[in-house]
């Protein structure tokens, strides 16, 4: 008798899911943001909602037109202060896809691609030593390898190179008297196509406070696409891999060749 009195408890199946499904994307929502700047602009907009369903529930009609305002141009402002947030959504929705072996079987195939298999190359051992000799010269370095992304907007930020992934050339290029040593060298399939880019610096405020720009900006790079980085730091000479904004620092040489191995071999 109390559930047919109130109309608001007499749900149906579809208003159950509606609300499970509100609360899903409000939880993935929250994740997505979790650690950014963004979290507390996504509360504050919360808030704002949850007000207006409450006084509208009053009939408060001064409060409901002005808050109808405020969350109509909050649609646009959304837009623009979560600009990086959605980007970086669509980009890792894009290479889940990607990323999954019979999708890109597919897609290669009707596009013409030939897989290409580098695993175990001489361009991995001669990457591998270069990160070791300068691992223990505490030569700082940063090396972006791409995937399916090309990074182009990436690469247009240095000096394009077209060379062939070379041992002396990596250290050469990171030497701190050398014009090209500051910032990001670029590496796609067996090439290296760029040196001194700028890549984009994470916004997550929970990384350690040992990290560096290099990791900063390693970390973004791989948030914000599917490639894969090297830092090598200049402090301490240890040798960071990172992947999808994850940092596995590198315990002994064989381990980052096995990972660059696995990378390369995602091409």
């Amino acid at each position: 008798m109390l559930l047919v009195a109130f109309n608001f408890l007499q749900m149906k199946v579809a208003d159950i899911l509606d609300i499970l499904l509100l609360g899903i994307i409000i939880f993935l929502a929250f994740r997505w943001l979790r650690g950014s700047s963004a979290m507390s602009i996504f509360v504050a907009i919360v808030s704002l909602y949850i007000i207006r369903v409450i006084v509208g529930a009053f009939d408060m009609r001064l409060m409901t037109a002005i808050m109808d305002m405020i969350l109509d141009v909050g649609v646009l402002a959304i837009i623009v202060i979560f600009q990086p947030e959605i980007r970086k959504f669509l980009i890792n929705l894009g290479n889940r896809y990607m990323n999954n072996a019979q999708s890109r079987a597919i897609i290669d195939r009707l596009l013409g691609r030939k897989k290409n298999n580098m695993s175990a190359s001489e361009e991995v051992n001669n990457l591998t030593e270069a990160c070791r000799r300068m691992s223990e010269d505490k030569t700082g370095a940063l090396i972006v390898i791409t995937h399916k992304n090309p990074l182009e907007e990436i690469i247009s930020t240095g000096d394009r190179i077209d060379a062939g992934i070379h041992r002396r050339l990596i250290m050469n290029l990171f030497f701190k008297n050398s014009p090209l040593h500051d910032g990001a060298l670029v590496i796609s399939g067996d090439r290296i196509v760029a040196a001194r880019c700028t890549l984009p610096i994470t916004e997550r405020t929970n990384i350690p406070a040992s990290y560096g720009m290099r990791h900063k900006a390693a970390i973004g790079i791989t948030e914000e696409s599917d490639a894969d980085a090297i830092v090598v730091s200049e402090e301490t000479g240890r040798i960071s891999f990172v992947k999808g904004g994850n940092v596995t620092v590198i315990q002994n040489i064989n381990e980052l060749k096995l990972l660059l191995n696995t990378a390369f071999g995602e091409e």
